[in-house]
């Protein structure tokens, strides 16, 4: 498989998701990726970028938010790292997307979406970072 290793820089404004897609389009076209993982590699990760801008910075502006992607092995690695409020999403509760919609609690479907997506979400909070890696495994 072809190694790649990039990275993209945002701000916690959601203006900046739109730069999410090219950035994710330019990586299927180099690994020659299905458009349909394409797809999926772009909802997940404008859903977990969605949630930094949303919630990790409350009533802060200009913050940084930093993309690295990274191919290892038969996967791709894209590792989200900011300093906002400490937050690990692999510890939500599923949600019980088998309930009527009016019975569910809020919250909680962005990272079941991101969990049903990709092939693993791991966190770790070091030196002060917010670090979210979403795998993908895709050859």
């Amino acid at each position: 498989m072809k190694e790649i290793k990039t990275e993209l820089m945002l701000q916690n404004d959601i203006s900046e998701i739109s730069k999410l897609e090219p950035f994710i389009d330019n990586i299927g076209e180099e690994l020659e990726l299905p458009p349909d993982v394409v797809y999926n590699l772009n909802l997940a990760l404008e859903e977990a970028v969605s949630n930094i801008v949303l919630y990790a910075y409350p009533g802060k502006t200009g913050q940084d938010i930093r993309i690295q992607a990274h191919t290892e092995g038969h996967s791709l690695l894209l590792t989200l790292t900011d300093s906002g409020i400490p937050f690990d999403p692999t510890k939500v509760k599923s949600a019980d997307v088998t309930l009527p919609a009016e019975e569910r609690p809020i919250g909680g479907l962005g990272i079941f979406l991101i969990k049903s997506l990709m092939t693993e979400m791991r966190y770790q909070y070091k030196e002060g970072k917010n670090i979210l890696t979403l795998v993908k495994t895709i050859g």
